[in-house]
């Protein structure tokens, strides 16, 4: 059946006219309700949403359980989610839950026990280790064969739609004033660099250390010379050059991620890429800084949110409910008033002939 990516585009239409509030500092569910989950519903309105395993009983024709499967003939989406984020113990367990019960409860998918499966990856340092293996293994995982042809087959609207949230981290402490860069796991506890990996590799970079080195590529020569010898601070003096490589290396983890995509995915793929950091504060739940987001579907590739060039960024720290909260610029820019940018790529065209990667052990 061959494929109408009208309903699709109105959707990405309708999603690039919503406003998103980058680099300012805020509480995770803010985050995760204002921008990444309102966001990501606007992707699928209207349609039947398909992420249940038992939605897709119905191609088992033998048992009861059939009865709770999908009707694909129903303009649908079938939506996964994929989730990175630096291995490092420091992440306070309030922030993963609300994480997994708020965006992973509505969009990764659901096995017949009620578990979410998404892709679950830590990084060290955060971001992606590779996005291409990452926007591969989601992809692959996803859409397998027999459920391609149910889905292809069943209405000419219907779409794929992969989710993917990057992200890194970086300390805060407000002791005696604020300090980027180090926090500390508990009040007793002393204050240590957070994220380590981003922090040593640029204050002690070991070409030897494979982490270093992949950072270090992340964020790119002048970035990382720029970051190392002159780095970042705010008008009155505070060391964010942390927080702006973190962005960096989330922000590039993005990019690398949607870019790969467009060769990953085929005519019915769209997806929606995020990127952030979480800010690891003492004493209180992380906060969360919304960096950039993206969308990959029919033939364009669409990116908003701060950029690439270490140059480019500058910070202050503003008075907001009550709290004192970081905010990055970039290019002079701030909250939603960052262009969005467009590039186009070639739609891989599904047959049943032809066969589909997998990735080996």
């Amino acid at each position: 059946m061959k494929f109408n990516p009208e309903a699709g585009q109105a959707r990405i239409e309708a999603f690039w006219k919503l406003r998103a509030e980058f680099g300012v500092e805020r509480e995770a569910r803010d985050v995760y309700l204002d921008d990444i989950i309102s966001d990501r519903y606007s992707l699928v309105r209207g349609m039947q949403l398909v992420r249940d395993e038992l939605q897709f009983a119905g191609l088992d024709k033998d048992g009861d359980i059939s009865a709770c499967g999908a009707d694909f003939t129903l303009p649908s989406v079938i939506t996964t989610l994929a989730h990175t984020n630096c291995g490092d113990r420091i992440h306070q367990a309030e922030t993963t839950a609300i994480y997994f019960q708020t965006v992973a409860s509505r969009f990764a998918t659901i096995s017949e026990t009620g578990e979410y499966k998404l892709e679950a990856f830590a990084p060290t340092g955060g971001g992606t280790e590779d996005g291409a293996t990452l926007a591969h293994v989601t992809w692959a995982h996803h859409i397998d064969d027999v459920l391609r042809e149910q889905i292809y087959k069943g209405n000419p609207s219907s779409y794929v739609l992969s989710n993917f949230d990057l992200r890194t981290h970086v300390g805060r402490m407000d002791e005696g004033g604020i300090a980027i860069g180090k926090t500390r796991e508990s009040k007793w506890r002393y204050p240590r660099a957070a994220c380590g990996a981003i922090v040593g590799c640029l204050a002690h970079h070991n070409e030897k250390n494979a982490v270093h080195r992949r950072l270090r590529s992340d964020l790119g020569e002048e970035n990382f010379q720029h970051l190392r010898e002159k780095g970042v601070k705010t008008s009155d003096g505070v060391d964010v050059t942390p927080a702006v490589a973190a962005a960096i290396v989330a922000l590039r983890g993005m990019h690398n991620t949607a870019a790969a995509l467009g060769d990953e995915m085929d005519e019915r793929g769209m997806a929606h890429v995020t990127a952030a950091i979480t800010v690891n504060r003492p004493g209180m739940l992380d906060t969360i800084i919304y960096l950039g987001r993206a969308t990959v579907f029919n033939g364009e590739m669409a990116t908003q949110g701060l950029g690439l060039d270490a140059t480019q960024y500058s910070a202050e720290f503003q008075k907001r409910r009550g709290d004192t909260v970081l905010v990055l610029h970039y290019g002079g820019m701030a909250d939603s008033r960052y262009p969005i940018e467009r590039s186009a790529y070639t739609i891989r065209q599904w047959h049943k002939s032809a066969e589909i990667p997998l990735l080996e052990d």
